[in-house]
């Protein structure tokens, strides 16, 4: 007597392709990449192995260290001096370094240089000499960190906005070639950075 063979009904693959591509299309028009944080910045160039490097010793009055801690705590101020401070005052407190406008003798030393003008002409700017030291945690994160060199760079072109408007009448980014190598000769970017402190846990 032979058995009744059942049979198994068969799935409709035919759709699957046509699911599987629309799903594909999904995920690649829905999915958001992440984007790289950064700062653009020139690196200096490598110096010269048969020149011997020196150590240039900057003067304390001259020098206004910035650290932001593990915990993206900012202490700002001269050495021995450092305040917490709040990062939307940041700015304000390195113009003030930087420009020194009052000739504080607690503030930076000025050097009367003598740049040239595009047109042949000689301009005569006293340029500080101060310094900012940006150092961090090893922990420090890194937004913080960011948001902090955004910061300093803030205060920089605001600076390099007021010498140009002041010069030559317009903003930094308005003027010719020849007139923003001045007013950066005026006013150079002066931020160094250390080695991460490694703090104890």
């Amino acid at each position: 007597m032979a058995a009744n063979k059942r049979k198994v009904p068969e799935v409709n693959s035919s759709s699957q392709a046509d699911i599987a591509f629309s799903l594909l299309i999904f995920f690649l028009v829905a999915t958001t990449m992440n984007v790289d944080t950064g700062l653009a910045r020139m690196l200096p160039p490598m110096p010269d192995e048969s020149v011997e490097q020196k150590e240039v010793e900057v003067k304390e009055r001259n020098l206004y260290l910035v650290f932001v801690n593990d915990s993206g705590s900012i202490m700002a101020g001269p050495e021995g001096k450092a305040e917490l401070v709040d990062i939307h005052d940041l700015t304000t407190l390195a113009k003030e370094f930087v420009l020194n406008p009052y000739d504080d003798p607690n503030l930076p030393e000025k050097k009367e240089t003598e740049i040239e003008l595009g047109d042949g002409s000689k301009w005569v700017y006293p340029v500080s000499e101060g310094v900012i030291s940006l150092q961090t945690a090893e922990g420090t994160p890194y937004q913080i960190y960011i948001m902090v060199q955004n910061e300093l760079t803030r205060a920089f072109n605001e600076v390099r906005d007021e010498v140009a408007t002041n010069k030559f009448g317009g903003k930094f980014a308005e003027l010719t070639e020849d007139q923003r190598k001045a007013v950066t000769k005026a006013v150079p970017l002066k931020v160094s950075e250390a080695e991460p402190r490694k703090t104890g846990k």
